[in-house]
């Protein structure tokens, strides 16, 4: 309201969405387009902000759900005209980097992980444990693709080289986004493409982020000692804080650590 006062010094503001957490459509508390939809257009909407600040501490997860977030911040920074600035905190690898390039700039700590631009597929097999214990896995398909990479049954090389090959796709799309939005600011080194993760210093002479450096600093330094937060992020229910569902809650919760697990964190 303070903004239509005549002669009343409005402080610019800016809104900060926080990204945390394993990128996912499944379990309770995962980042995903249908939750954080509603939340990125209130933010863009809203009072228009100076610019957008992401939070990010991510370790990654389902690439689609990562493209489709990305998308939805990009086409609303263009429709809105309004910069993007990405933070990384601990980590923002795999689908983590993917919402970090969403932004125009891209800031971490000294000691933040950046990187891993791959796409991998992780199992199990249980045929043998199966075959100890006296079972038979009984699968019965129409047409000849459909059962593929069972694990209760011997892992078959042409299921491998199928699985390989929708990878590489993946990687491929992964590559182009990164590239589409980093532009000449990548080093033209190979290895930034294996899955390979670096340190806040490093990943900068790498180009993956524009530099070193924490939101309120940063901000005020673009802004103005001013400068004004309005925060958004994904709110819990009224049951998840009171513990509802606890199973649940434990079995995501050690599928995220596993996650972070894998940069060490």
């Amino acid at each position: 309201m303070k903004r239509w006062i005549p002669f009343l010094k409005t402080h610019p503001t800016v809104a900060v969405i926080r990204l945390s957490g394993v990128i996912g459509a499944g379990s309770r508390g995962q980042l995903n387009d249908q939750t954080l939809g509603p939340i990125l257009e209130k933010a863009f909407r809203r009072g228009k902000p100076k610019a957008v600040a992401l939070e990010i501490n991510s370790p990654g997860g389902s690439p689609v759900q990562s493209s489709l977030i990305g998308n939805r911040i990009q086409r609303l920074a263009k429709e809105k005209n309004i910069p993007v600035i990405a933070f990384v905190e601990d980590v923002a690898a795999s689908g983590g980097y993917w919402l970090a390039v969403a932004a125009d700039e891209i800031y971490a700590d000294d000691n933040s992980i950046v990187g891993s631009i791959g796409v991998i597929s992780a199992g199990f097999g249980a045929h043998v444990f199966l075959s100890r214990q006296g079972l038979e896995r009984r699968v019965h398909t129409a047409g000849k693709s459909k059962s593929m990479l069972d694990p209760f049954k011997p892992e078959k090389p042409e299921d491998v080289k199928r699985l390989t090959a929708l990878l590489e796709q993946i990687h491929a799309s992964f590559i182009r986004h990164v590239k589409t939005r980093r532009g000449s600011k990548l080093e033209n080194l190979p290895d930034i493409f294996t899955g390979e993760v670096w340190i806040g210093r490093e990943a900068e002479k790498l180009g993956l982020i524009d530099g070193l450096g924490h939101l309120m600093p940063v901000l005020k330094e673009k802004f103005g000692d001013d400068v004004k937060l309005r925060r958004y992020g994904i709110r819990r229910s009224v049951w998840q804080r009171f513990g509802a569902n606890l199973a649940q809650d434990a079995l995501a919760g050690v599928e995220e650590r596993a996650e972070y697990a894998r940069y060490g964190l």
